[in-house]
C-alpha cells in the first residue's frame, strides 16, 4: 500500500485531523503564487499542532514545497519549521539537489525526463496532459528503473484504488479535499481514506 501525502495545508486543526487519522505526509506549499501559500510563522504553528496529537501510529512528516526560493532561504524554512522533506516544483538542477541533500534534506524533485540524484521523483499534472492528470504510464519505468514515485494530480475517492494499483510509493492528495482552494474537509479526508480500505 503505498503512503498518503495531503497536500497544500493551511489549517493547523485540520493538520491535527490528519495526524489522528494516520495521514503519512502533510504538505506546505511555500510559493509566493498559490492560494495554499502558508508563511514560515504560520508552519511552524501547523507542525506545532500536528505534532502535538497523541498518536497510536507513526506521526506524519512535513513536507515543504518550494519553487523559487534560493538553496539557501529553502535550508533555512525548513530548519525553522523543522521540515522532513524538501519538494521541488522549480528549475532546480542535480547540484540543487546535492547541496540540500548535504544538509541533511530528504529531496523529491518534479520529474523533467531524467532523474538522477533526488530521493524521489514527483509525477504530477505538469507531467501529463491538459486533464491536470499526470502520466501515469511514466510510473512503471520508473519503478523498474528503481526509482520512488510520487504521484499527484486530481488524485480523488474517485479514483484512488486505481492509483494505488499504479504502483507509485506516496500518493499526494490535494484539492479533491477542499470545499474552495486552501481550505481542506475532514468530512473529504474521511471519504478518501473509506475509498482507500474499501477499494
Amino acid at each position: 500500500m503505498p503512503r498518503l501525502k495531503v497536500c497544500g495545508i493551511t489549517d493547523a486543526g485540520f493538520a491535527a485531523c490528519a495526524a489522528g487519522r494516520g495521514v503519512d505526509y502533510l504538505g506546505l506549499i511555500f510559493a509566493g503564487n498559490s492560494p495554499r501559500r502558508v508563511t514560515p510563522e504560520k508552519a511552524r504553528e501547523i507542525v506545532g499542532r500536528a505534532a502535538s496529537v497523541n498518536l497510536p501510529h507513526r506521526p506524519p512528516r512535513f513536507v515543504g514545497v518550494f519553487t523559487t526560493q534560493t538553496i539557501d532561504e529553502i535550508a533555512a524554512i525548513a530548519s525553522s519549521v523543522r521540515l522532513d522533506v524538501i519538494q521541488l516544483h522549480g528549475e532546480y538542477d542535480d547540484a540543487d539537489v546535492t547541496a540540500l541533500k548535504s544538509r541533511g534534506c530528504e529531496v523529491w524533485r518534479l520529474f523533467r525526463g531524467n532523474p538522477t540524484c533526488e530521493d524521489a521523483v514527483l509525477l504530477d499534472g505538469r507531467c501529463g496532459n491538459t486533464s491536470g492528470m499526470a502520466d501515469w504510464s511514466l510510473i512503471a519505468p520508473l519503478k523498474a528503473a528503481g526509482r520512488r514515485v510520487v504521484l499527484a494530480g486530481r488524485i480523488s475517492p474517485a479514483n484512488i484504488a486505481d492509483a494505488i494499483a499504479t504502483g507509485a510509493d506516496i500518493l499526494d492528495v490535494s484539492s479533491s479535499l477542499e470545499t474552495s482552494p486552501g481550505i481542506k474537509s475532514p468530512a473529504l479526508l474521511d471519504e478518501l481514506l473509506l475509498a482507500i480500505t474499501s477499494g
